[in-house]
């Protein structure tokens, strides 16, 4: 019996009775981080990382049956032993050890291996004989910056459109990617505000002591408000919206490893690009890679062809494994713009 198999529902373990981020509701699943292209509602039981409970969450509401489990520690399901390890890409997000009589599979989820966000744990390698890699930006292109000289960029910006007279809208992904930007920017410009999806979420990071600078929900803001020196935090999902009309004369920005590629911002229909990602790029991927001194990989989620070709080549055992979500996904059901739920207490 394969220790892992690819089956309707996503990847399974069948001696050990539970899916890793299955595609459907089952009875026990596996969860690599809260992105909805990898934890879907409906399961009987979530196993997640500790550091990730609260997002999840959020997410699955207060009825889901949510177990935490701490980077490292160990646990046997029906006799397969199960850990989680940091992965770098969003608060809470791990790498599936999955061992059974000397075989290990690594199940990576989705990774960043940099190094370079405060907001999360950063990337650990995985020895293993298997590793289920991701491949989203698995073309020799994909090749970040350092991240220090995007925020520069990102906060040249936000000055630039305070000399114009024009609001800053920085749109990124809800959970993980508007954290990270908020951790880049500088607070001394001006006043930040967040999008209430984007606000909730900062609760949740911060209940988890990540530190973020201060920020206000946009329906906050009292009437008649001088938006020309803020900057906003919103979802992609904003643009272009009603709701985004409120600021008047606004410059719009958008944060993604898609940037990379020319015409990507054209296509998003704003002003700028800027290009940071919460995914490894073509090195970073490679490089996980080597470091799990893995014999066999399985690329999902991505340029997975691409991947599996170039590791043939240099004499792994490679596949492309097909999955129901493609892409830097983020939030497929980004939230509403509604207030963040009042504190506890």
């Amino acid at each position: 019996m394969a220790l892992i198999e690819l089956s309707e529902r996503g990847l399974f373990c069948p001696e050990g009775g539970f899916y890793i981020d299955p595609w459907a509701p089952v009875e026990r699943a596996v969860i690599t981080h809260a992105h909805s292209d990898h934890a879907r509602w409906g399961s009987r039981a979530y196993l997640t990382s500790a550091a990730g409970a609260g997002v999840l969450r959020t997410r699955m509401g207060p009825d889901a049956a949510i177990r935490a489990l701490p980077y490292g520690e160990v646990i046997a399901i029906n006799g397969v032993d199960v850990s989680l390890h940091p992965a770098g890409h969003i608060l809470g997000s791990a790498q599936v050890r999955v061992a059974r009589g000397g075989e290990v599979w690594a199940i990576s989820g989705d990774y960043k291996t940099a190094g370079d966000d405060p907001t999360c744990a950063p990337f650990e390698p995985v020895r293993c004989h298997t590793f289920v890699s991701e491949a989203t930006f698995a073309l020799p292109i994909y090749r970040w910056e350092p991240q220090a000289t995007v925020f520069a960029e990102i906060n040249a910006w936000w000055r630039a459109n305070q000399a114009a007279g024009r609001a800053s809208m920085l749109l990124g992904y809800a959970l993980g990617k508007a954290q990270r930007l908020l951790a880049g920017l500088d607070p001394s410009i001006g006043p930040i505000f967040c999008h209430g999806a984007v606000e909730r979420l900062n609760r949740d990071y911060r209940a988890a002591g990540v530190p973020l600078p201060p920020t206000r929900y946009t329906g906050d803001a009292e009437r008649g408000f001088d938006w020309s020196q803020a900057l906003i935090v919103a979802p992609p999902s904003a643009h272009g919206t009603p709701w985004s009309r409120r600021f008047g004369d606004v410059s719009a920005a958008f944060a993604s490893g898609w940037m990379r590629i020319r015409g990507a911002r054209r296509r998003r229909a704003v002003d700028r690009g800027f290009v940071i990602s919460d995914h490894a790029d073509w090195p970073g991927l490679l490089d996980a890679i080597a470091a799990t001194g893995a014999e066999r990989v399985w690329a999902t989620h991505g340029y997975t062809a691409v991947l599996a070709r170039w590791l043939e080549e240099q004499g792994l055992e490679a596949f492309a494994v097909p999955t129901r979500f493609e892409g830097e996904q983020g939030e497929a059901e980004e939230l509403p713009d509604e207030p963040p739920a009042p504190a506890d207490g």
